[in-house]
């Protein structure tokens, strides 16, 4: 499979050297259409004969149930915040991400340190902090960010809940008191720091606005490629 490196160091215990399997990631924001696409992709991978583990934010045995409970309150500090995530996601890299490269699964993020890192940014932390906060994350084989404009999320997000997130919005922020006002501001600068993000970590933008059968198609051509490339190294 393709050589695997974390950013900087790696995890105690970790040599990037002894895994294998692949690790493939999908951002984008909420109601963008993220978790079909990675059901849908699981289902392909596993019809190709591929074993496949999925992660995903919040999914910590560790702290999930106890981030959600914070959550539920909107009194989160943002440093509190990173702290939380981070927390979540070094469990998931340990016990879920590291296990399942090792058996040479592909593992399907849904959502990985770009969100972490946008987020916290947007909420002012400072970026060199922040990417230091994951330098120990290992570097995916592929990311591939979902992108629809503020307007269509509002649409979607609307549509499937009939209500906006206090924190997808930004409510927290304090930008404004108008709920619509703050999520599509919100949504933006989180759209603008994944601009410097992709800049930054070359990751591909795949257009979330079309139909999901023709989205899913254009990402199981691009991660056929990636499959293709990493079998021609066994």
């Amino acid at each position: 499979m393709l050589e695997k490196r974390c950013y900087r160091a790696s995890p105690p215990g970790v040599d990037p050297d002894r895994l294998g399997g692949l690790l493939i990631v999908v951002e984008g924001p909420d109601s963008s259409g993220r978790s079909t696409q990675i059901r849908m992709l699981s289902e392909w991978l596993e019809q190709k004969g591929f074993a496949v583990a999925q992660v995903g934010l919040k999914r910590s045995a560790l702290v999930s149930a106890e981030l959600e409970r914070a959550m539920q309150g909107n009194v989160l500090s943002p440093r509190t915040m990173s702290l939380f995530y981070a927390t979540d996601f070094y469990d998931q890299l340990e016990n879920s991400i590291v296990p399942a490269l090792r058996a040479g699964s592909i593992v399907l993020a849904d959502r990985y340190i770009f969100t972490l890192i946008a987020r916290d940014v947007v909420r002012g932390a400072n970026p060199a902090w922040v990417e230091t906060l994951y330098s120990r994350a290992l570097v995916p084989d592929a990311v591939y960010y979902l992108t629809l404009s503020p307007r269509s999320l509002v649409d979607r997000t609307l549509e499937a809940h009939g209500y906006l997130d206090y924190w997808e919005s930004g409510m927290d922020i304090g930008h404004s008191r108008d709920w619509f006002e703050s999520f599509v501001w919100y949504q933006r600068r989180i759209r603008e720091e994944f601009g410097r993000l992709q800049n930054r970590f070359r990751f591909e933008t795949i257009n979330a606005n079309r139909s999901v059968r023709t989205t899913q198609n254009d990402l199981r051509k691009r991660i056929d490629a990636v499959l293709q490339q990493a079998l021609a190294k066994l």
